[in-house]
């Protein structure tokens, strides 16, 4: 017979979150949206008829290692919500859109640290890792700012490395990763989204922010991935 019991789902979502100067006019925008997050996919989910039993986030904000040194990247822990939605908020609204340099930022090295994510497989339910990357800018080749002494000396050595990272169940699981990308249609971000597998690809314009991207889009694309 078939169950009436509504799915279960663990949901752990990395965002990485660019930081640069080119983000002024629209930063504000993607923290509030960051913060509304949890309530909104939380609406969105009851409406598919699916309970997500935990959801953790965490915050990956992006810089550049050649110009920005030890204010390039960002890393959080993940925040259990709403128990730990103060903590969450305090981290969120602290973030400032500066720095940056030229033009492409260090966004494989944000996603190289979100593969590499403390993702929890320990619930007996079903599980979903999702990263999400926003960004208005082209990314550099990894390395790029590897002369920086702040540089980590543990990320992938080039970007076939970062994408074996995404292929196997070392870092995050085949079955439960899910990639949604915010970014210009620029290699390595459409290189990405035309080969790896579980990507999505909203294309921004480099430049110019990212207010033709529709909150309500994220939303959409993030409870269809859950």
């Amino acid at each position: 017979m078939p169950s009436n019991t509504k799915k279960e789902y663990y949901v752990d979502l990395t965002f990485c979150i660019d930081a640069t100067q080119s983000m002024y006019n629209v930063i504000d925008m993607v923290k509030n949206n960051a913060l509304n997050f949890y309530q909104d996919v939380m609406a969105a989910m009851a409406q598919k008829d699916k309970t997500i039993a935990r959801m953790r986030i965490s915050i990956i904000a992006f810089r550049d290692y050649k110009y920005d040194h030890e204010d390039a990247m960002l890393q959080t822990d993940f925040f259990t919500l709403p128990d730990d939605s103060v903590l969450f908020r305090n981290i969120v609204t602290g973030i400032e859109a500066k720095g940056g340099g030229d033009d492409p930022e260090d966004g494989l090295e944000a996603l190289a640290y979100a593969i590499r994510s403390d993702w929890d497989r320990s619930q007996s339910g079903k599980h979903r890792h999702v990263i999400v990357i926003w960004t208005d800018a082209a990314t550099h080749e990894l390395g790029f700012g590897a002369g920086d002494s702040n540089y980590p000396s543990d990320l992938p050595r080039d970007f076939g490395e970062l994408t074996r990272w995404w292929d196997k169940d070392e870092y995050i699981s085949k079955d439960d990763r899910r990639l949604v990308i915010f970014a210009p249609d620029e290699p390595y971000w459409n290189t990405i989204s035309d080969n790896w597998d579980n990507v999505i690809h909203f294309q921004s314009i480099a430049g110019q922010g990212m207010m033709e991207v529709e909150y309500s889009q994220i939303i959409d694309v993030i409870s269809n991935t859950i």
